[in-house]
């Protein structure tokens, strides 16, 4: 089943809901053993930081945001200098409690969308290494993994190793 939302870029109004987004997801991480996201690392400042320099869209169920993510053009901290052939997703959330089944594919879906639009053909994102349900996730949706790096550092400061994994997308035309 396909989840029934509709997307809008947000914007600083939304700043709250993207730091309980990102917090839910956060602990929902935490309790099952997913060492990868910790609440109270993602504040406003950052979310304020990502809508002036990017897009970050918001998945909407009726009224209620039940999801959200972060489009970069450019991820050196991650990838590297890259030729401008890709978008990078970042911070995949979705509210457990109130989003419809589906709804994490669905703003996989719109991401791919977005980069197909902007003419690149690649949609890339990472993932906490050691997490092989975050890699079977991802893999699902068509994406296959680049490389592991060891050296990724978190918002709280402690290293940890990514998965980088990417998935062709057709240019829109």
């Amino acid at each position: 089943m396909t989840a029934q939302v509709t997307f809008r870029q947000a914007d600083t109004r939304d700043l709250d809901t993207l730091v309980r987004l990102h917090d839910d997801a956060a602990r929902w991480m935490v309790a099952n053993g997913i060492d990868q996201w910790r609440p109270g690392t993602r504040g406003p400042d950052h979310f304020r930081a990502r809508i002036s320099e990017g897009e970050v869209w918001l998945a909407l169920h009726g009224e209620r945001a039940v999801g959200a993510y972060e489009l970069w053009w450019a991820d050196e901290a991650v990838w590297g200098a890259q030729p401008p052939v890709a978008g990078y997703v970042h911070r995949l959330m979705t509210d457990r409690a109130a989003a419809p089944a589906g709804t994490g594919r669905v703003l996989l879906a719109h991401a791919e969308e977005r980069i197909a639009a902007a003419g690149l053909g690649l949609a890339r994102l990472d993932c906490e290494a050691r997490d092989p349900r975050l890699r079977s996730y991802y893999e699902g949706a068509g994406y296959a993994a680049v490389v592991e790096r060891l050296d990724k550092v978190a918002a709280d400061g402690r290293e940890y190793s990514v998965t980088l994994m990417e998935k062709a997308v057709p240019p829109s035309s």
